[in-house]
């Protein structure tokens, strides 16, 4: 079942927001200071491609570092790609076809608005 709801997240528009946020990773890695943040767009761009059947577990327990970066993640507007899945994980949730949908949007939300010290299983 994961496999055909991975073939349809991509042909609804996973393939392209997965294309985006690897765009995105590879802008960000331009300069020194933007690699942590592009290596957490590389991963949202391979969790975009393939959402189900994967995890998003949370290790708060990283360091003082990984919160560091979390708020310079929310100052910077990072935190604007978690609204965003959180609209379409509001919108699709209203039918009962795209609630499956809906789920995977709310996974990508989370682990988008605090990506550091998160691990995608």
């Amino acid at each position: 079942m994961n496999i055909l709801g991975n073939i349809v997240w991509l042909l609804l528009g996973g393939l392209i927001t997965s294309i985006l946020y690897f765009l995105g990773g590879l802008i960000m890695c331009v300069t020194i200071i933007g690699i942590p943040f592009g290596v957490q767009l590389f991963k949202f761009s391979l969790l975009a491609l393939w959402p189900f059947g994967k995890e998003v577990v949370m290790n708060p327990a990283k360091g003082c570092l990984t919160t560091a970066f979390n708020i310079l993640w929310i100052i910077f507007g990072w935190w604007e790609i978690a609204a965003v899945h959180m609209v379409f994980c509001i919108i699709l949730c209203i039918t009962i076809i795209g609630i499956p949908f809906g789920k995977q949007h709310f996974k990508i939300a989370k682990y988008s608005l605090v990506p550091f010290g998160c691990e995608i299983k």
